[in-house]
């Protein structure tokens, strides 16, 4: 009875998907006009690389201070000064981050670390803190329009070099339905692919790597330290993004 025990908990550890949510029905998520944006920050925009490059519009409210970053480093609209567009961008952000908030758990992941686990959509929740160290694996089970949502209560932190990686029938997703839900702030390691909408209620902090989806910060800032990929425009439709004008600076 004891080894079956240590077996069954083992199992449970080490693949997470084999008891997650299955419900294939989607939660409703609308960001609005916040999914044009691949930063939205609420008191600021930082950047310290000039090899940093973001596709999708970027700007912030009520604090509109983007620092650090061209017009010739943005494939999208940058928006330099306060404007209705991004008050608009954070409404529907706050809208998008209730929505993602309030899906019903599917699974329990407190204190369990992301790296190493294959997992299948659903809705995974943190009590507390997030970490993932290693390669996160999200495996759509060939439905181009799987959903993933991640409740995190406090902070997510992506240790360096760490790794998330969307199967969608066999083809690389770019994360367009896959949303991380942080109760304070998100940090992602230098060195790292990371894929989603990260939607914190707090700030964001990118060391240097790819971001394939979004930083979206509803009262807190985006930080970039060193040189950074975001591509986060738009998406249409699974694993298809718009947003191909190139960038201008809205004064």
């Amino acid at each position: 009875m004891k080894l079956l025990t240590i077996s069954l908990l083992a199992l449970l550890l080490s693949g997470i998907g084999a008891y997650a949510q299955t419900d294939s029905d989607t939660v409703t998520i609308n960001l609005g006009t916040a999914d044009k944006f691949a930063l939205l920050g609420g008191s600021g925009i930082t950047n310290v690389s000039a090899r940093t490059f973001i596709m999708g519009d970027v700007g912030s409210s009520p604090t509109p201070t983007v620092k650090g970053l061209t017009p010739s480093q943005v494939k999208g609209q940058l928006y330099l000064k306060s404007s209705p567009v991004t008050a608009a961008a954070q409404r529907g952000l706050t809208t998008a981050y209730n929505q993602a908030a309030g899906a019903s758990c599917g699974t329990v992941l407190t204190g369990v670390n992301l790296g190493g686990k294959d997992l299948i959509p659903g809705v995974y929740c943190f009590a507390t803190a997030a970490q993932l160290t290693g390669t996160l694996k999200l495996d759509a089970k060939g439905n181009p329009n799987a959903q993933w949502i991640f409740q995190i209560g406090t902070t997510l932190t992506a240790a360096p070099n760490s790794k998330v990686v969307v199967n969608l029938g066999g083809k690389g997703g770019r994360g367009c339905n896959v949303y991380w839900q942080v109760g304070s702030s998100a940090t992602v390691g230098k060195g790292s692919i990371f894929v989603g909408k990260i939607m914190a209620l707090t700030s964001v902090t990118l060391d240097g790597g790819v971001l394939r989806g979004k930083a979206l910060a509803r009262n807190g800032a985006i930080s970039i330290s060193a040189p950074e990929t975001v591509d986060g425009p738009r998406c249409v439709a699974a694993g298809v993004a718009d947003g191909d004008g190139m960038a201008s600076s809205q004064n």
